[in-house]
């Protein structure tokens, strides 16, 4: 080996053996840079782009059982009726009996509760312990083939019709923001506080 080629080597290991780079001046860094640990500044890769607080509000859709995150709206039973004809019929049976998908509406299981026989089908009547969760689930699961695509007085107007059918409202029943965190469920009352001392404790 040449002392020329010898040399050229050793200047590009440098003394430890490892290619040799020259440390990144404050200026060849760009502004918006992130370091992540201790001497690492990753650039950005420029994909994306900081969410907007429109789409940020077209994701939060979740409702909680006080019924807060319940919109604007209001839907009545025949609306819903006529909605279910439309949207739910083909996948719940004509009555709710379910067919592709499960069964929605049995006002004779409310008399006895999933909880104290768990071979009946699970239903709006014996199984669903909040009216507004119900809202929050058709609001963001259904129709399966177009989820999230119902209006507020669409999704109202649903859950009042299935309320109904299940005979846990009237046939006269308005849901809005206001009456439907009021509905008591049947088997509200099934579902109790996790008492056990952990996750790792089952009485």
């Amino acid at each position: 080996m040449s002392a020329a080629l010898l040399l050229t080597l050793l200047l590009g290991l440098g003394c430890g053996g490892e290619p040799s780079t020259p440390n990144p001046s404050p200026s060849s860094t760009t502004t918006a840079a992130k370091a992540t640990g201790p001497g690492r500044v990753y650039a950005p890769v420029g994909l994306g782009s900081p969410a907007t607080p429109e789409e940020i509000a077209a994701w939060d859709l979740d409702v909680s059982p006080s019924g807060e995150g319940l919109p604007a709206g209001s839907g009545t039973v025949s609306q819903g009726q006529a909605l279910y004809a439309a949207q739910c019929m083909a996948c719940h049976g004509v009555k709710g009996e379910g067919g592709v998908g499960p069964k929605l509406i049995g006002p004779d299981d409310a008399k006895t509760g999933f909880g104290d026989d768990p071979k009946i089908p699970k239903t709006m009547a014996n199984w669903w312990p909040y009216a507004t969760t119900a809202y929050d689930y058709i609001r963001r699961a259904m129709p399966q083939h177009a989820p999230g695509s119902m209006t507020p007085d669409q999704t109202y107007a649903l859950t009042a019709y299935l309320l109904a059918e299940n005979r846990v409202v009237g046939a006269d029943f308005v849901a809005d923001a206001k009456t439907l965190p009021a509905v008591k469920m049947p088997t509200t009352v099934k579902f109790v506080p996790d008492d056990r001392d952990s996750s790792n404790v089952v009485r």
